[in-house]
């Protein structure tokens, strides 16, 4: 693994815009970063895969465990939310993608930071728009991306032949990601329509949730966490009827950082993990601080030998927070990336890399593209 500087494309920002990668730029730093590239060899790709793998197995153990012995306060999930996670797996409601967030310097063991279970997004630039710079800059290269086959391939899983789907009303780059989505929904011979959460709605005289157009809907895609969700007007009519959304509501076991802390009493010591607690004293003096619920990178403290070397704000300050063992920095020219390792349909997708300066991965931290060769 390593990171190799790169002559952009001329044409990049027409190039990626074209792909609907509209988000290029964010608050005039590039995102979509073709300065550089991250270059891998086949054995690292394979370990890559094989430890996403393994760890979305564990993942569902972990979870078994945590319905088996109500994890419920530890998590600090409501009952009424509970009730319907418990539901929701013992249903095997189906899951469409996820994302695992991994630290490593290409030698020694990846480790899980966290599993971005419910609301991943990256997902268009991992996909076609990497795929693309892949084939124009260095065709002879190969890539770690079959995210695209795998979404044509889920969706039929689903037997309805209409697929709702839904983000917030002035979230762009959810818009964009949820775009691409019903694209593939639509290539797999479904009907797809779209709305704003905000206009969701419920219709008393039928009993159901209804669209913008007071159309019912037997499946809804949502690109808007479960724990939002709970907290919304609407969340009194979700009781019985959560089995219509997509992500299932059993993501909230995994999307929650307390999660970290189930996975490693699960499997303590495990290669791939990095202890966590509840507790940052169970942990000496590093480890990172993370809200359960936290988004983006906000309200994420570093400490290092007890020292504080990073901190990031936030508005997720005042929830509970989880501790886990601060890793050894990864640094490649004074970039650090973070690997979010693809699962779709309940397999290994592929990859995409952000960096940042910083050790925090943050929303404006940069994606930049891979590639690797035999």
């Amino acid at each position: 693994m390593k990171r190799v500087i790169q002559q952009p494309r001329t044409d990049w920002r027409e190039r990626v815009e074209n792909l609907g990668l509209s988000y290029h730029t964010i608050d005039g730093d590039i995102y979509w970063d073709e300065t550089a590239s991250y270059q891998f060899v086949s054995s690292q790709i394979a370990q890559l895969e094989k430890v996403t793998r393994d760890l979305q197995a564990m993942s569902v153990t972990a979870a078994e465990r945590a319905i088996r012995e109500n994890w419920r306060s530890r998590m600090g999930i409501t009952e009424a939310a509970w009730k319907e996670i418990v539901d929701s797996w013992e249903r095997d409601d189906l899951s469409l993608y996820g994302r695992f967030d991994l630290i490593w310097d290409g030698t020694s063991d990846p480790k899980m930071l966290e599993y971005n279970a419910d609301t991943p997004t990256g997902l268009l630039e991992a996909s076609v728009v990497q795929w693309q710079w892949k084939e124009e800059v260095c065709p002879n290269d190969d890539q770690f991306n079959s995210i695209h086959e795998l979404l044509l391939a889920s969706w039929p899983a689903w037997e309805s032949d209409t697929f709702h789907f839904c983000a917030q009303r002035e979230a762009e780059e959810d818009w964009r990601t949820v775009i691409y989505l019903m694209d593939t929904c639509r290539q797999s011979g479904k009907t797809t329509f779209d709305f704003a959460i905000e206009d969701l709605g419920w219709k008393d005289a039928a009993q159901c949730f209804v669209d913008d157009e007071d159309r019912t809907f037997s499946r809804l895609f949502k690109l808007y966490p479960w724990e939002w969700m709970w907290t919304e007007s609407f969340s009194q009519h979700l009781p019985g009827r959560c089995d219509r959304f997509v992500e299932p509501v059993w993501k909230m076991l995994w999307s929650n950082k307390a999660f970290l802390v189930l996975m490693w009493e699960t499997f303590e010591g495990h290669p791939n993990l990095l202890k966590a607690d509840f507790h940052p004293m169970m942990l000496g003096g590093s480890y990172a601080a993370k809200p359960f619920f936290g988004r983006e990178g906000s309200n994420v403290k570093l400490v290092e030998r007890g020292n504080v070397i990073q901190a990031t704000e936030g508005p997720w300050g005042d929830q509970p927070m989880v501790y886990q063992d601060l890793h050894p920095e990864v640094s490649f020219a004074g970039n650090h990336p973070v690997i979010g390792s693809w699962v779709v349909g309940g397999e290994p997708g592929g990859i995409g890399i952000r960096e940042d300066q910083g050790r925090v991965t943050a929303n404006g931290s940069r994606f930049v593209p891979h590639s690797f060769r035999s």
